[in-house]
Formats: structure tokens, sequence, C-alpha cells
């Protein structure tokens, strides 16, 4: 009998504790993603979510939908998919869904929703944009929902390829003040690395932690976000190729973890941070709610 020991090689982020910039169900999954790679997450919403402060014009826009006056409706994000289900949003069989990605789309699926494209390389708003005039060379009635910071890219180039474009903020995008054990991790360089996954979080990075140690890792989700990051004086020492977690947690694996700072090493074990997510009515009231989750990371 061979009585020799296996030697299991360490999994490719052993050693790395990440900072996750959102919570609710993706930043669990974000979670779960890093500590089957070997990492430690650290969830800490940076941002949350709030109803639109005009919902007039918002259930003007959803009854237009669906009464059948638009062409095409574009979901940019999952946020957005949840606004469609809050308010019971009816989608005819004749108005064709763009999903500006694989998880917005699979959001959407969830709920019910049909997708009829979904961008093939360049999941973003631009690629999205794209995409639909190379489809719709002659003019469209498109309604565009979005967050009330987005950059209106996907409709300046709907529009400038001759589309008539109606487009509406759908929800808010507000800051969640980080706990003090989180900025503490942060100045002292005990999180090794900050996942930057929007410019929306970018903002918040910037804002919340203005002594960042030099050892972290800030790390964007891709060129967009990494451009959008630096713009704000926020640097950026990691971009994923693509505009994917994935790809973003692919590309902290091919770098060395920083080795930590004395100050690091001093601290003891973070406690729990409580995560957050949307909540929305399982009969739908047209409110969304922000709301604090009860989940919280056992290993921080």
């Amino acid at each position: 009998m061979n009585t020799a020991s296996t030697h299991r090689p360490e999994k490719p982020l052993t050693g790395w504790r990440v900072l996750v910039p959102r919570g609710g169900p993706w930043g669990d999954a974000v979670a779960a993603t890093l500590r089957s790679q070997g990492a430690v997450p650290v969830i800490a919403p940076l941002i949350n979510f709030a109803p639109t402060d005009d919902s007039a014009t918002l259930e003007a826009a959803l009854a237009d939908l669906a009464a059948g006056r638009f062409d095409w409706v574009t979901v940019t994000s999952a946020t957005t998919v949840d606004v469609l289900y809050a308010y019971d949003a009816k989608i005819p069989e004749a108005t064709k869904v763009a999903a500006v990605g694989e998880t917005t789309a699979a959001a959407l699926s969830a709920m019910g929703y049909r997708v009829d494209l979904v961008p093939e390389s360049d999941n973003s708003a631009a690629g999205m944009a794209r995409q639909m005039n190379g489809l719709e060379p002659e003019p469209r009635r498109i309604l565009t929902l979005r967050s009330e910071i987005a950059k209106p890219v996907l409709t300046e180039m709907l529009i400038d390829a001759g589309h008539d474009v109606r487009s509406v903020v759908a929800y808010r995008t507000v800051g969640v003040p980080a706990k003090d054990t989180v900025i503490r991790d942060v100045v002292t360089g005990r999180i090794n690395a900050i996942l930057v996954t929007s410019g929306s979080v970018a903002e918040q990075v910037r804002e919340q932690f203005p002594h960042i140690a030099d050892r972290t890792v800030i790390a964007a989700i891709g060129p967009r976000t990494a451009y959008d990051a630096e713009q704000i004086g926020l640097p950026i020492q990691l971009i994923a190729p693509e505009q994917t977690i994935d790809s973003l947690i692919a590309a902290l694996e091919s770098i060395p973890v920083p080795e930590p700072s004395p100050e690091a090493l001093a601290i003891p074990a973070t406690g729990p941070v409580t995560t957050g997510s949307i909540r929305v009515d399982p009969a739908p009231t047209g409110v969304i709610e922000t709301v604090a989750d009860n989940r919280q990371e056992s290993s921080r």
C-alpha cells in the first residue's frame, strides 16, 4: 500500500483577502467563487439601489411598453430587471428585449421575460448599441431603462443611428457607508484587493477610502470601468480584459498576493459585515425597498 501523502496544490487565490463591493445575491455569488479559489471574501456593500425620484415618468413609459408602443426595450443591469418585476411590467411579444450581458439575460429569464439579444462579445452599453444598430438599419422606437447616474452612451448611439429613443430612469444608485472595521482593514493593507465593478463603485471607493495601503491591488472589471475610475483619481493596478466578474477574478489569479504589512498582521479577525440587497414584494406593488440582508459571512 502506498502510504505517501498526496500533495494538494494550493488554490490560485490562497492568501488573498478581497473586498466585494456589493451585497445581496450578487455579492454572495462572487464571495462563493472567491472562496472556492482559496480567497477570503469580505462583503462590504458600497452601493445600493433606491426607487427613481420620478415614478410617474417610469410608470408612463412602462404603460406604453405594455401597449406595444416600442419595438425594443433595453435592459442594462439585473437591478433594472428587479424594477420591471416590481412594477409588474408587461412586454408584448412584438417588442424585442436586449440584455447587456449574460447575467442580465439570466435575471430576465428567471423573472419570466424573454431575451432576444445579448451582445456577442462586448457586454457594455456601447457594444449593445453597435449590435442593435447593425440589426436595425431602419429607425425603430426604443425604450432605454437606466440608472440615474448612468452615462447616456446607449441612448446617444441609438439616436445618432436615427432611432426614436425614450430614455427613462428606472432606479437610483446610492452610496452605503463602509463599516469602521472595513475602513481600518483597507488603510492597513489587510484587504489585499478591492474589486471595482462599476463607475459608481469607483466613486464610493474614492470617497470612502481616501487612504488605501500601497500594497492593495485595486482591480477594475474592464477597460471602461478602469477609465471611469482613473477619471476621478482612483488609480487602477489591474484591469480585467472582459467586463465580467469571472474575467476579473481570473485576472487576480494571474498575480501574486501582496506581502502583508506588520500593521495588517497585528489586526485580529474582522467581525461579520452585513450584506445588502433589494427586496421586491412578491405581490408587485411598484416599490423597490433598500434593506439590510440578515445573512453574514462567516469568514472575514
